[in-house]
């Protein structure tokens, strides 16, 4: 039903793409991620949250469909239904039946729900597709409560003495994460980047604490012992360097392991990621009951090697997908 080709996963009978990072007819998309949603194609369809976040990071005038999770359409023969990811709002999987076969597209996903995303649903299938971001053993998140605590905890520590918490974090997911998390410890700024998703955010009718959207061309003295949080991207600029008497803290995944190496100067790391972890990658493909899996972006050689260990038919899948949290940039 599948056919992987130099411009995305391509679903042969339903003449569509899903996540193509080149320019085609008709995409489906997982989520709203750039590595996932590129500009330049003729019409999109994705799931009703995902549509504003499409429209503010590609255009306003792009030709997009939202449809519901669970919401079955039927495109060429193909029947396709989106299915809730857990990666960030509107992040979906993509389920396609034809002639009796079942295929999943999950694009990103995690198992534990943060309240934010709607929580990942089980698929069962013949034949899924699975990210491997953090497909080795090392990488275990801790629950999100205690993520909570362990944020709230250093913003504290850092009143104590004096200290303004910058938080880094990606715009999209991430941010609101960390604002969920240390809601009422202080007030909350945000760079105008994350403010233009929040808004994404609230049109769908979901509620983020309270914040403001800094403004670094003015000055931010008042922004001094309270909480600031920044896309990766800013890190070491003159926005950064404006913030009075700061500690920052790396928010991502790769603080598990690579955050003192690579990182050195950040005050604090934390292993908070939107993807799954090694224990939710093999929990998500052992419960689709799938009979082969497809293993892209990441640690693909250890995970298919794994996988097929287990019994379960796995194949290594090269794509254009992952930027969004890679270790040169720590999202």
């Amino acid at each position: 039903m599948l056919k992987f080709t130099d411009k995305g996963i391509y679903c042969i009978p339903g003449r569509f793409y899903i996540d193509p990072w080149k320019p085609v007819d008709k995409a489906l998309i997982t989520h709203g991620h750039a590595d996932h949603a590129h500009w330049g194609m003729k019409s999109y369809l994705c799931h009703h949250f995902t549509v504003p976040i499409l429209k503010s990071r590609i255009s306003e005038d792009i030709n997009v469909q939202g449809i519901a999770y669970n919401e079955i359409i039927r495109i060429n023969g193909v029947q396709v239904s989106f299915h809730p990811a857990g990666h960030i709002i509107g992040s979906a999987q993509i389920r396609m039946v034809y002639k009796g076969k079942v295929v999943v597209v999950s694009g990103d996903y995690k198992i534990q729900d943060d309240g934010l995303s709607t929580p990942f649903e089980v698929v069962q299938c013949h034949e899924f597709v699975t990210e491997s971001t953090f497909g080795l053993p090392i990488y275990r998140w801790p629950s999100i409560a205690t993520q909570h605590q362990q944020l709230q905890q250093w913003v504290i520590d850092n009143q104590k003495m004096g200290k303004t918490s910058v938080f880094i974090g990606y715009s999209l997911g991430k941010a609101q994460r960390i604002m969920k998390a240390i809601e009422g410890i202080a007030p909350i700024h945000v760079h105008y980047s994350i403010g233009k998703l929040n808004e994404a955010y609230e049109q769908v009718g979901i509620k983020l604490p309270e914040y403001q959207t800094a403004d670094f061309r003015e000055s931010v003295t008042h922004l001094d012992q309270q909480i600031v949080i920044l896309p990766p991207s800013l890190v070491d600029t003159s926005v950064f360097k404006k913030i009075p008497n700061k500690a920052y803290a790396i928010c991502s995944g790769w603080m598990q392991v690579r955050g003192a190496r690579r990182w050195r100067s950040a005050d604090a790391g934390f292993a908070i990621s939107d993807h799954a972890d090694w224990d939710g990658l093999i929990t998500a493909v052992q419960n689709t009951g799938a009979e082969k899996v497809h293993v892209t972006h990441g640690q693909t050689a250890v995970f298919a090697r794994y996988l097929t260990e287990l019994g379960i038919e796995a194949v290594e899948l090269q794509t254009e997908y992952g930027n969004e949290e890679d270790d040169k940039t720590p999202e």
